[in-house]
């Protein structure tokens, strides 16, 4: 028996030896022994492959610098006096009250140079109802302003000043810019003068905001605060992608949202307002809303894609085509409608007097109508084309 126990002892001491010899083994030569399960393989950068390393914007500020300007505006307002100073008896031992005097007050705001000669582009709330505008450039010459044309739909100005030799900015591409891509905001915030901020793009085609009834923004961290409002949005390399135009605050301050009105609308609304004064639109008479779940089921639609017609004017292009309130819009010439919004851009960009082919949904049933397309006349700013 003892012999046994001491056969037993000498084949666990050994066995001992083996496995600490084999651990040995294993951590100077990893993946000698076997382990449970599968390793996970995952994905290393090559030598040389990681981020370019980039330490300055100092060469895209100083390309796009010189193109934006700050835009002093002055108004002459009314203030309601106070309902005391209408009794007679206020009057005449108080005399008349200051409120009631007309008052002159100021916005600033800021402005890209788009042309050598003189073209500058702009918030239309930044200039709105402005009896004088005045334009500083960055070399410090002021110089007053006229008002070319502004499109309130997209919150949209263009000013010019009688000076050439201006130094223009350069328009990126209008499919250029991706989220992630690093930016610069340029303008005069608060009215310290000149700044930059730098962000990244944080979101593209953003809509349904209620700021303005054409939206497509560009939406970005760059700290945009007031008086930045009509400055540029520029890429790394100095080029114009946006027109800084809003930011979701609770304070009143930056707090990491802003929204840009991207270069390719605002080229686009550009070129109308110097060429005719305006913005001239499609319009077709409906007003239109997103497709939710609950309406996709009600409908029995397969997906939430398109528009649901909520109303049609009475007499307007749409009514006399034959489309009624329940229609489901999902194309307009071909091209499909995702949301009310992309409808309202879709009818917009029609020719006035131009047929247009309206795919609806009605009752299940797909159909094609075609609808002569009118101007758009000037309404209260909502979800109605």
């Amino acid at each position: 028996m003892h012999k046994v126990w001491l056969t037993f002892a000498q084949l666990v001491t050994a066995a001992a030896i083996l496995l600490a010899a084999l651990l040995a083994l294993d951590r100077f030569f990893p993946g000698m022994l076997p382990r449970n399960g599968s390793d996970v393989t995952v994905r290393e950068v090559a030598h040389g492959g990681a981020a370019h390393t980039v330490s300055t914007f100092a060469d895209a500020a100083r390309k796009s610098l010189p193109s934006v300007v700050n835009i002093n505006t002055t108004k002459q307002v009314r203030v309601p006096q106070h309902p005391l100073m209408n009794d007679p008896f206020f009057r005449r031992y108080f005399g008349q009250s200051e409120d009631s005097r007309p008052r002159r007050v100021s916005n600033l705001g800021s402005g890209v140079i788009v042309s050598p000669d003189g073209y500058i582009l702009t918030n239309h709330h930044v200039v709105e109802a402005a009896d004088e505008i005045q334009v500083s450039l960055p070399d410090g010459r002021n110089l007053p302003a006229e008002l070319v044309g502004t499109d309130p739909d997209t919150d949209l100005a263009v000013l010019r000043v009688r000076q050439t030799g201006l130094h223009a900015i350069t328009f990126a591409k209008s499919d250029s810019v991706q989220v992630g891509d690093v930016v610069l905001a340029i303008g005069n915030p608060f009215g310290v003068g000149q700044t930059v901020t730098m962000g990244i793009v944080s979101g593209l085609n953003r809509s349904h905001l209620g700021i303005n009834t054409f939206e497509n923004f560009i939406q970005t961290d760059a700290a945009i605060n007031p008086g930045n409002s009509g400055g540029a949005l520029v890429d790394a390399a100095g080029n114009l992608v946006g027109i800084n135009t809003a930011i979701f605050s609770r304070s009143g301050g930056n707090l990491g949202i802003g929204f840009a009105i991207p270069v390719s609308l605002a080229s686009q609304v550009m070129q109308q307002i110097i060429n005719q004064g305006g913005v001239t639109r499609g319009w077709v008479g409906i007003e239109v809303q997103d497709i939710t779940p609950e309406i996709a089921d009600s409908f029995d639609l397969q997906s939430t894609e398109g528009a649901l017609i909520a109303g049609v004017l009475r007499g307007g292009p749409a009514d006399r085509a034959g489309i009624r309130p329940g229609d489901v819009l999902v194309k307009v010439n071909d091209k499909p409608v995702s949301d009310s919004s992309s409808l309202l851009n879709l009818i917009a960009a029609l020719p006035p007097g131009k047929q247009a082919a309206l795919g609806l949904i009605r009752k299940r049933i797909n159909m094609q109508i075609m609808v002569k397309v009118e101007k758009r006349p000037v309404m209260r700013r909502e979800v109605e084309e």
